[in-house]
């Protein structure tokens, strides 16, 4: 699998802003019959941006830990239940999500509990990459620069 991510001697063709743009040129060089796949896209320039979604308040958090821990409870009550009886279906399903729920509120509670309210809001997390360079390898570079000098529209940085 490394060797599909890796080009011999890469040289770089193009650096573009945006991924569409840098899509756009090998989409550009494919139609020009270049070998394509000779070339690799990679994100440079990388930022880890993290969006807050909201506050968190011991409610939330148990409620949230309720909410995973029902889910949780209750696959194992579903799993459970197979071994079972029909007549004990019902019982071993809701003793499954009632445990389900325990563990998700204490197990919620001791995790909030941990961070003493260092991190009182939720939020997730994305790397994004703010420049995106097209590499061909060597023996292909001159080809493609003549290629993408010709594009319409081009938008390029060297």
């Amino acid at each position: 699998m490394p060797e599909l991510f890796s080009l011999e001697y890469p040289q770089s063709l193009g650096i573009y802003d945006k991924y569409a743009d840098a899509q756009k040129a090998v989409d550009y060089l494919s139609d020009n019959e270049f070998p394509v796949q000779n070339c690799l896209i990679v994100g440079t320039e990388l930022r880890q941006v993290e969006r807050v979604t909201g506050r968190l308040t011991w409610s939330r958090v148990l409620l949230a830990g309720a909410a995973s821990g029902a889910w949780l409870g209750l696959l194992i009550g579903l799993l459970l239940s197979i071994f079972t009886d029909s007549k004990s279906f019902a019982a071993t399903v809701l003793f499954g999500l009632s445990f389900g729920v325990i563990f998700g509120i204490v197990s919620g509670a001791m995790g909030y509990a941990a961070t003493r309210g260092q991190r009182d809001f939720s939020s997730v997390q994305k790397v994004v990459a703010t420049k995106y360079e097209v590499l061909v390898e060597h023996k292909h570079l001159a080809a493609g620069q003549e290629l993408l000098a010709k594009m319409p529209g081009k938008k390029v940085d060297l």
